[in-house]
């Protein structure tokens, strides 16, 4: 029988969450603190298996209690309950090691599902073999201060069920970012399902979200399952959200809050447990002042916000990207291993590069088909690049 703290210094979420937390098929053991230092008290004593902590409290606050337990033992979660207010503090803690953040008042289904996640996988689990092959499929590639800072955060939050927004450019590899986050977390045995928001038409994009009935609209010739429902436990990424239509966004919202949809043409809830990663290389913050994308999403969805650099802020990167492509390309490629030379790869890093990591890989495959041998040369550069 699992022995769970809560610590929260309201006695009426306090009663709640107890009753929620006995009555779950776990039968855990509920134990008590009205404050951090009682909260401190207690972990030292009792033989706990997990913490379920507020953040604002009176004598010592949730950081503090976070940060005694990472100290004491930080093989047994917390998860951080906190108010709208306290936002920033929250992204605080989840970098600061918490498993999981939930905001009041606490929807009582995704608390089931963190208490039940973080019982389950009391500290991170690396499945060897089927996890190596999918961090080489999906490897961030670089050295720079840039990259090894995004590295960090990627495997901070990566085992958590924290909602992600990743910001960047095109090209810069916000998808790799996503895939990876899915591919270090506790749900890296479950779906990763990708939405490209911006390529579905405004009318469809419910239909693909959400799924619909047999004959709800005129080309609905049979039931379709949707992506939420499709990525149950698992993780379902929304690239590219800030061309999602408001009447979209309201459903997701809702999706968010409730942990359940409703099919296009039904009335009936499922329930649905997925991870949200969002991605868009648009300024969101811009778009709410012009009233083109709901700020009570914004704040569900971007509890922990990631910006991935644009390789003109990571030039020296380029040498390991391009011997990563290389490498890719001469496994693909019947005409044997490629290789460049140090001269040409230096003139690649002198130039400019808006279409970012996406377009260096072209130009390195074009290189390949166009050189006159595996050595690709400086003069192949100049010649077969299109840079200037």
């Amino acid at each position: 029988m699992p022995n769970i703290l809560i610590v929260e210094d309201e006695e009426a979420i306090r009663r709640v969450l107890k009753k929620v937390l006995s009555e779950d098929d776990s039968k855990n053991n509920i134990l008590e603190a009205s404050d951090g230092v009682e909260a401190i008290n207690k972990i030292k004593t009792e033989n706990l298996q997990l913490v379920i902590c507020d953040i604002k409290m009176p004598k010592k606050d949730g950081l503090d209690v976070l940060n005694f337990l990472k100290s004491y033992d930080d093989k047994i979660p917390i998860i951080m309950i906190s108010g709208h207010g306290d936002l920033k503090t929250a992204v605080m803690a989840m970098r600061k090691g918490a498993f999981d953040y939930i905001e009041k008042p606490p929807d009582l289904n995704s608390l089931l599902s963190s208490v039940r996640e973080s019982l389950k996988n009391k500290i991170k689990v690396k499945k060897s073999s089927v996890k190596t092959s999918k961090q080489s499929k999906y490897e961030i590639v670089g050295d720079s201060k840039k990259i090894k800072e995004l590295k960090q955060i990627i495997e901070k939050i990566s085992p958590t069920n924290a909602r992600v927004m990743i910001l960047g450019p095109n090209g810069s590899g916000k998808e790799l970012v996503a895939r990876q986050i899915h591919n270090n977390s506790l749900r890296s045995d479950g779906p990763f399902i990708e939405v490209n928001c911006a390529a579905i038409p405004s009318e469809l994009i419910e239909s693909e979200l959400f799924g619909h009935l047999k004959g709800s609209f005129t080309s609905a010739h049979k039931d379709r399952v949707g992506k939420f429902e499709a990525a149950n436990n698992g993780t379902i990424f929304l690239d590219e959200i800030g061309d999602m239509s408001l009447s979209a966004q309201s459903k997701v919202l809702r999706a968010i809050q409730e942990s359940k949809i409703q099919k296009v043409g039904s009335e009936k809830d499922i329930f649905v447990d997925s991870r949200i990663i969002a991605a868009t290389n648009k300024d969101l913050k811009t778009l709410i002042k012009e009233n083109k994308f709901r700020e009570d999403l914004y704040h569900r969805i971007a509890v922990i916000e990631l910006n991935v650099p644009k390789l003109d802020d990571r030039k020296d990167d380029i040498v390991l990207l391009v011997d990563h492509f290389l490498e890719q390309l001469s496994n693909s490629n019947e005409n044997g291993i490629f290789t460049m030379d140090s001269k040409a790869i230096k003139l690649l890093s002198t130039y400019s590069w808006k279409g970012n990591v996406r377009e260096l890989r072209n130009v390195v495959e074009r290189l390949t088909i166009l050189s006159e041998n595996n050595n690709i040369s400086s003069d192949d550069v100049k010649r077969f690049s299109g840079k200037k």
